[in-house]
C-alpha cells in the first residue's frame, strides 16, 4: 500500500531547496466553481479510495482516470475502513460532463472469483503511470512491483518491469469490455531508470517519457527525472529505439555521468502538458521537501528545457500543515499533477493524494478511521 510514489517522496524529505515566487492567482468566486465541470471522487461503484489519479481525455466526452492501490468494499455508505480490503494494482474509472457542467464518474472494479482485483495483470501487481494516446490507440504504462523476502516492513518490495497495456479500441462504455494486450519493455529500457511514465506526452512522431532515475553514481546516491523519447512506429518494438537528453544531444545510451537531469530531486510523479494559449509546456508537481507542502510548477519553450525554476501554486497543503484540523504527524502528500481537459482559459485543475506512515494493517489508524485521506483532492487555480 506504501507505494512506490510513497517511497520516493520519502526519500527526498528535506532534500529540495527552492527559491519560489508566486504564480499570478486570483480567488476563484464560489458561483464560477459550481459552474464549472470539476472532478470529484465519491464513494461509490466499491470504491474507497486510491492514489495516482493520472487521467487522459479518451474522445472529448469521457475521461479514464487510474489509481493505484486502492480501498474497496461491498458495503455501501461506508464512514471508514476498518476492516476494509486492499486491491493491490492499478483500478479505474470513467467521467464524463454533463450539458450543465455536471461531474459523474462510474468507477469499474473488476471481479476474479467473486473478489475485487486488479483490473490489468492478473496475479501481476502492476501500478498505473501517465497514459497517452497516439494514431488511436491507448497505451497505459504500468509498473510491475514484485515484493522482497524478509521480515514485513513498509516499502518492503522493488520495481521488476515496465509493462505496457495497450488498448487498440476503447469505444466501449465499459472497459471491461476494452481488448488489452501487453507490452513487456524491460529490457530496452536503459538501467537505473527505475519509473520510465512518471509523466508522457506526444509531441510530433514522438512519445516523450520524464523518467524517475535513481543510478549509482562513485559511491553517492544521486536522483532526478530525464527526458526520453521514442518514435510512434516503435512502440510495439522499443528495443534498441529509446532515446535520452544529454549533456551531448540525444543519445540512446546513458550513464550517470553523461546524463541531464530535467528535474531534481526526483519525481515519481508529476504532469507535464502543452499549453497552445501561452506556446509553453508546463510541469506541474507537489514538492518533495516537507513531506509535499507545496504545489509547484516549472514552464519551458521545449520539452528539453530550458525549464524555469520552481515556482509556487500552493504554498501549504492543509494535510501536512500542523495549523490545519486535517493534520496528522503520520501524513505525507504526493502524485501532484494538472488535469488539461478541465480547464479553462489559463486556470489550471491540480490534484495531489495524501497518505500515512502508519501501518496499513492497523485498523486503528488515522488512514482508516478518516476517508478523507488516500484520495485525489481537486484544486481550481486561477491564473
Amino acid at each position: 500500500m506504501k507505494n512506490f510514489r510513497a517511497i520516493t517522496l520519502l526519500l527526498l524529505l528535506g532534500l529540495l531547496a527552492v527559491s519560489c515566487a508566486p504564480l499570478r492567482l486570483g480567488v476563484v468566486p464560489a458561483g464560477e466553481i459550481s459552474n464549472r465541470c470539476l472532478p470529484t471522487f465519491p464513494d461509490r461503484d466499491g470504491w474507497y479510495g486510491g492514489d495516482g489519479a493520472y487521467s487522459i481525455s479518451l474522445d472529448g466526452k469521457r475521461s479514464l482516470w487510474l489509481f493505484g492501490d486502492t480501498f474497496v468494499s461491498e458495503e455501501k455508505g461506508r464512514k471508514d475502513r476498518i476492516g476494509m480490503e486492499v486491491v493491490l494494482g492499478t483500478t479505474l474509472g470513467i467521467s464524463t460532463c454533463s450539458d450543465d457542467q455536471k461531474f459523474s464518474i462510474r468507477f469499474y472494479l473488476k471481479k476474479t472469483n467473486g473478489k475485487f482485483a486488479s483490473f490489468f495483470g492478473g496475479n501481476q501487481w502492476l501500478w498505473p503511470q501517465d497514459p497517452f494516446i497516439t494514431d488511436g490507440v491507448l497505451y497505459i504504462p504500468l509498473l510491475m512491483i514484485r515484493p522482497l523476502p524478509g521480515p514485513k516492513r513498509p516499502f518492503q518490495f522493488e520495481i521488476a518491469g515496465h509493462i505496457i497495456a495497450r488498448i487498440k479500441d476503447y469505444s466501449a462504455e465499459n472497459p471491461n469490455d476494452w481488448p488489452v494486450d501487453y507490452l513487456d519493455w524491460t529490457g530496452a529500457i536503459a538501467p537505473g531508470i527505475e519509473a520510465l511514465a512518471a509523466a508522457s506526452v506526444v509531441h510530433g512522431r514522438y512519445v516523450y517519457f520524464y523518467p524517475l532515475y535513481k543510478p549509482a553514481k562513485k559511491g553517492a546516491f544521486t536522483h532526478g527525472n530525464l527526458l526520453a523519447r521514442l518514435p510512434v512506429n516503435r512502440l510495439e518494438n522499443p528495443a534498441g529505439h529509446l532515446e535520452y537528453w544529454t549533456d551531448d544531444g540525444w543519445q540512446k545510451n546513458i550513464t550517470p555521468d553523461n546524463i541531464k537531469m530535467i528535474f531534481s530531486p526526483g519525481l515519481s510523479e508529476l504532469s507535464v502538458r502543452y499549453s497552445a494559449k501561452d506556446d509553453e509546456w508546463l510541469a506541474v508537481y507537489l514538492s518533495p521537501e516537507d513531506r509535499g507542502r507545496r504545489l509547484l510548477y516549472r514552464t519551458s519553450r521545449h520539452p528539453e528545457g530550458p525549464w524555469s525554476p520552481p515556482a509556487v501554486l500552493i504554498p501549504s497543503i492543509d494535510e501536512v500543515d500542523p495549523k490545519s484540523p486535517l493534520y496528522h504527524p503520520q501524513t505525507f502528500c504526493y502524485a501532484g499533477k494538472e488535469h488539461r481537459q478541465f480547464a479553462r482559459g489559463r486556470d489550471l485543475v491540480a490534484t495531489y493524494v495524501c497518505n500515512s506512515l502508519e501501518d496499513i494493517d492497523d485498523q486503528e489508524s488515522f488512514l482508516r478511521k478518516n476517508l478523507f485521506l488516500y484520495r485525489p483532492v481537486v484544486r481550481l487555480l486561477k491564473r
